[in-house]
């Protein structure tokens, strides 16, 4: 009789880290349709994560230390001013669609560990350049080519953040 198969057990220093969303991921699923309505509720989302990564980024650039982030860490003052432009410009987009736009902030995420600033940060990015690519799908179809117009801009200068901190991160 054969013997049954051992339960096998992940250490807790081999467990897998949750996924965080990646622009493959999406690619794989079809854009959820939704209603205009539920497309503000949404760009009001992407509006809170905006903010988050404004205030975000100015955190992590005044608390990083060492000499290895000088560079990275007046680029992350210069993506700060891009993510507040790209609030503007949501909040631009959500008042013409009817809306009204929203001043809720996300959580921001914070450490005293510099490259688990600068990891936190490029989750953030991969997960906007998701969800940005999702909002452009969906505005498509609601045929709201303004509006994808300006999320593309908006999608063009995260994917440079996520470039830039994959750099910094050595990835």
């Amino acid at each position: 009789m054969a013997k049954p198969a051992a339960k096998k057990t992940a250490s807790p220093a081999k467990a897998k880290a949750p996924r965080t969303r990646t622009a493959a991921d999406l690619e794989r699923h079809a854009p959820r349709k939704v209603t205009r309505e539920e497309l503000i509720d949404l760009l009001n989302d992407d509006l809170a994560k905006e903010f988050q990564a404004l205030v975000q980024y100015v955190q992590h650039a005044a608390a990083m230390t060492g000499p290895q982030y000088d560079a990275i860490k007046a680029e992350l003052v210069v993506h700060s001013n891009e993510e507040h432009a790209h609030a503007i410009s949501l909040a631009d987009q959500i008042d013409f669609l009817g809306g009204v736009p929203g001043v809720d902030v996300a959580q921001a995420l914070i450490s005293p560990d510099s490259k688990v600033m600068l990891e936190q940060d490029l989750e953030g990015e991969l997960d906007a350049i998701a969800r940005y690519r999702e909002r452009i799908a969906q505005a498509e179809m609601l045929q709201e080519y303004g509006l994808r117009r300006a999320l593309e801009d908006i999608l063009i200068i995260e994917e440079e953040h996520a470039r830039d901190l994959q750099d910094a991160l050595s990835l």
